[in-house]
Order: C-alpha cells, then structure tokens, then sequence
C-alpha cells in the first residue's frame, strides 16, 4: 500500500530522516514512535505531501505522492488543530469534508451517528465554533473528519493526546476495527508506548531520523520499547 524508497530530508546540511526503504502493507495498524526531533512528523509530513523530499520518495498505492494528487481521494489525516477551520460549528466543518469527499449530508450524518459514544455529548448541536471547543473534543472532531468518505489510509499524529481515558478506549477499538475489519491502512503516530503498542500490529521506532528497530507487536514489545528508551 504504502512504500518508501531511498527516503531522506535534509534542512541546510542537517539530515532530519533517512529512510531507504519501508512498506506497510494495506490493512495494517501501523504505529510510528520516537522521542522529539526522531522524524516521526517529518515523515507524516512527507507522506501528505506537505514538504518534499531531499531524495527518493513515498508511493502511496503506487501513486508517488509528490508527483501527482491522485493518492488524496483515499487519503485521509488530522495531525493536529490546523487541520480544522475554527470559525466553523462542528457539523458545518464535518459537511464541508464530506462535500470535499464527494459525500452527501446523509452519508455524512450516517457515518456521524455511529460516533455517538465517542463524542459523549460535547460535539454536535452545541452551536459552537470548533475554535471555542477544549483541546480534547477539537481532536475528536479532527479524528472523525478524517473517517469520512471511506478513505483506505487514514494517518493521525498523536491521536490519544489530550483525550480523556475513556475516549481513548474509545478510540483504540475504533483503530483496531478500521484495520481488522475494514482493510484500512491506519498510520499512527505516538509518545504513548502503551497505547500504540496496545494499537497497532507493527510498530516502527525511529532515532534521530532512521528505522532502529522494525517489529511485529508481542507481548514482549512494551517492555522492549521501554528498554530502549530507559537507556
């Protein structure tokens, strides 16, 4: 689904990643972890097409994504606030992604009732702007736009920050089923060891911009990955 040949970013003469090769396979729950500066948004960032590459590239279903846009129809990401539009209610912001998405109110609305117990209340019909809403129900908001219209890779940096434990919960069985039962390829992103190895299948830990270590998750890979980082 996704593949990574002869990757790397460089700002002046300082490498930021360096990535020679690396697939994800379509349907799998991918979890990307690293201290601060390892990489983690600057490959995010280069998967989305938001900065290019120094070298090589990323193909997202064959598609080289900073060639062509072909790749966005069934791309969907919230990396963090910017991605909303803060002078919008919520179901305003939420019509709009489906519009862009080829979605009617209907579809939208239909996929927005299955998120009832996510949203616990705090997001539809409170007739405020996504501006006015906490940290936490921003990200619940971000995270559900980018479920609309059925994308088949769905990329979320750091998705259980400021969440409250039961939407994190929440929001763990909701990336499992995506994957499990949907085929979606979820990319996810997280200084949360236990919840992205509770999450994802794989798990990929970056330092200082390279693959460390490239494991399929175990019982043993928490206390591995904690391992590494107590060093």
């Amino acid at each position: 689904m996704i593949e990574v040949h002869n990757l790397s970013k460089s700002y002046n003469s300082t490498q930021v990643l360096n990535i020679p090769s690396l697939d994800i396979p379509k349907g799998q729950s991918f979890g990307l972890v690293g201290n601060n500066g390892a990489g983690k948004t600057t490959f995010f960032s280069l998967l989305l097409d938001l900065i290019q590459p120094t070298t090589g590239n990323i193909k997202n279903k064959q598609v080289v994504v900073n060639e062509s846009e072909d790749w966005k129809p069934f791309t969907s990401s919230f990396i963090d606030e910017s991605f909303l539009i803060g002078y919008l209610t919520a179901e305003e912001y939420f019509y709009f992604i489906g519009e862009l998405r080829g979605q009617t109110k209907a579809d939208v609305d239909t996929l927005l009732n299955g998120f009832e117990d996510f949203f616990h209340g705090e997001i539809l019909q409170q007739k405020k702007y996504l501006r006015d809403l906490s940290k936490g129900n921003q990200k619940k908001a971000g995270i559900v736009a980018s479920f609309i219209g059925n994308p088949e890779v769905v990329i979320l940096d750091e998705p259980f920050a400021n969440l409250d434990p039961t939407t994190q919960i929440r929001l763990k069985q909701i990336i499992k089923d995506l994957a499990q039962t949907k085929g979606v390829t979820v990319l996810v992103s997280s200084h949360d060891l236990i919840h992205v190895t509770e999450v994802c299948e794989r798990i990929v830990l970056l330092d200082k911009g390279e693959v460390v270590r490239d494991m399929m998750t175990s019982e043993a890979t928490l206390q591995e990955l904690e391992t590494y980082f107590a060093r």
